[in-house]
């Protein structure tokens, strides 16, 4: 009991409350870091070039950049890295700004007619921040109560990925989250909290790496205290049910 109160504490004094993100168009949320709309900001020839050619002209330009810092690509360790550098970034740790990879959603009538909260946590993810380009990473948990229609489990890991992988900052991908599940159950009634550590934090500037930021989305009936404990509660279980 005394580690659910813990748990309670610490989320509601860390969390930064996402409806009230959505009220305020500058909000300052740490060292130079300002709150933005929730779509990620793409230009409207983003889609253009093939992965190909992303992957050549990013390619060039990792090139100059190496270069410029000074190091030989005649070497052996070297001479590769451009080019993989580019592939990760268009096939891999940013492939979810491409719609093409959005996860497909399948529902299924609710037929055993389970009307309490569904909770998928510990969804591991891995991102990165927008502003230094460098990893944040950490557990999202989600929930929501069916309007009638249910989703495959794998299929909350893959909508929490897809919108990881991409430039990104915490609360966006929060609110990111939240919105696509909201959309594809047809439901208000969907929360989500994430946790992560953030190497922009913990490799420079401040260099702190004891410190994690909780970001968190409540709708519908998760607004209600009553429910928002009983999630809370479950997010801090460990072997018992």
């Amino acid at each position: 009991m005394k580690q659910q109160e813990i748990m309670l504490n610490t989320l509601h004094n860390k969390e930064i409350r996402m409806n009230e993100l959505e009220e305020l168009e500058a909000a300052e949320l740490g060292n130079d870091h300002v709150s933005s709309a929730t779509e990620t900001p793409m230009r409207e020839s983003a889609f253009i070039l093939s992965d190909e050619q992303k992957i050549k002209k990013i390619e060039g330009h990792f090139r100059e950049i190496m270069e410029t810092l000074g190091l030989n690509l005649n070497d052996d360790s070297l001479s590769g890295t451009p080019h993989r550098v580019a592939k990760m970034y268009v096939k891999e740790i940013f492939n979810g700004l491409n719609p093409a990879t959005k996860p497909s959603v399948k529902l299924f009538d609710n037929k055993y007619q389970y009307n309490q909260m569904l909770v998928e946590k510990d969804i591991r993810f891995y991102s990165n921040c927008e502003h230094h380009f460098v990893p944040f990473f950490g557990n999202a948990h989600v929930a929501y109560i069916s309007s009638g229609k249910v989703i495959g489990l794998s299929k909350l890991n893959r909508i929490v990925n897809y919108y990881a992988k991409r430039p990104q900052v915490q609360e966006r991908l929060t609110m990111q989250i939240a919105k696509e599940l909201k959309n594809a159950l047809n439901t208000d009634d969907v929360a989500v909290v994430i946790e992560a550590s953030h190497l922009c934090v913990s490799s420079r500037g401040i260099k702190d790496d004891s410190s994690s930021t909780i970001t968190s989305f409540y709708g519908g009936k998760f607004k209600e205290e009553q429910l928002k404990t009983e999630f809370f509660n479950y997010l801090n279980l460990k072997s018992n049910y």
